[in-house]
């Protein structure tokens, strides 16, 4: 006998079914997309918030180094 013939693989065959039957068309599948685009907007804003704030800090303390330096950088 193999083991795939087994009743007993045949019976939790079926309940893996069921189960996944329901976890497709359970009404709550919907409300979770909506709550991972939730929260993948805000990590891209965080995301974006932090990238800008970064940038800014970068350029202003690059101004600052070039103006203490007389311009910096050689000049042709």
């Amino acid at each position: 006998m193999k083991l795939l013939d087994s009743p007993i693989v045949a019976y939790l065959m079926a309940i893996l079914r069921v189960r996944l039957d329901r976890a497709r068309t359970a009404p709550t599948r919907g409300a979770s997309a909506v709550e991972w685009v939730i929260i993948t907007a805000i990590i891209a804003g965080v995301a974006l918030t932090l990238a800008t704030l970064i940038s800014s800090l970068v350029k202003t303390k690059s101004s600052e180094i070039e103006s203490n330096f007389g311009g910096g950088g050689a000049k042709t």
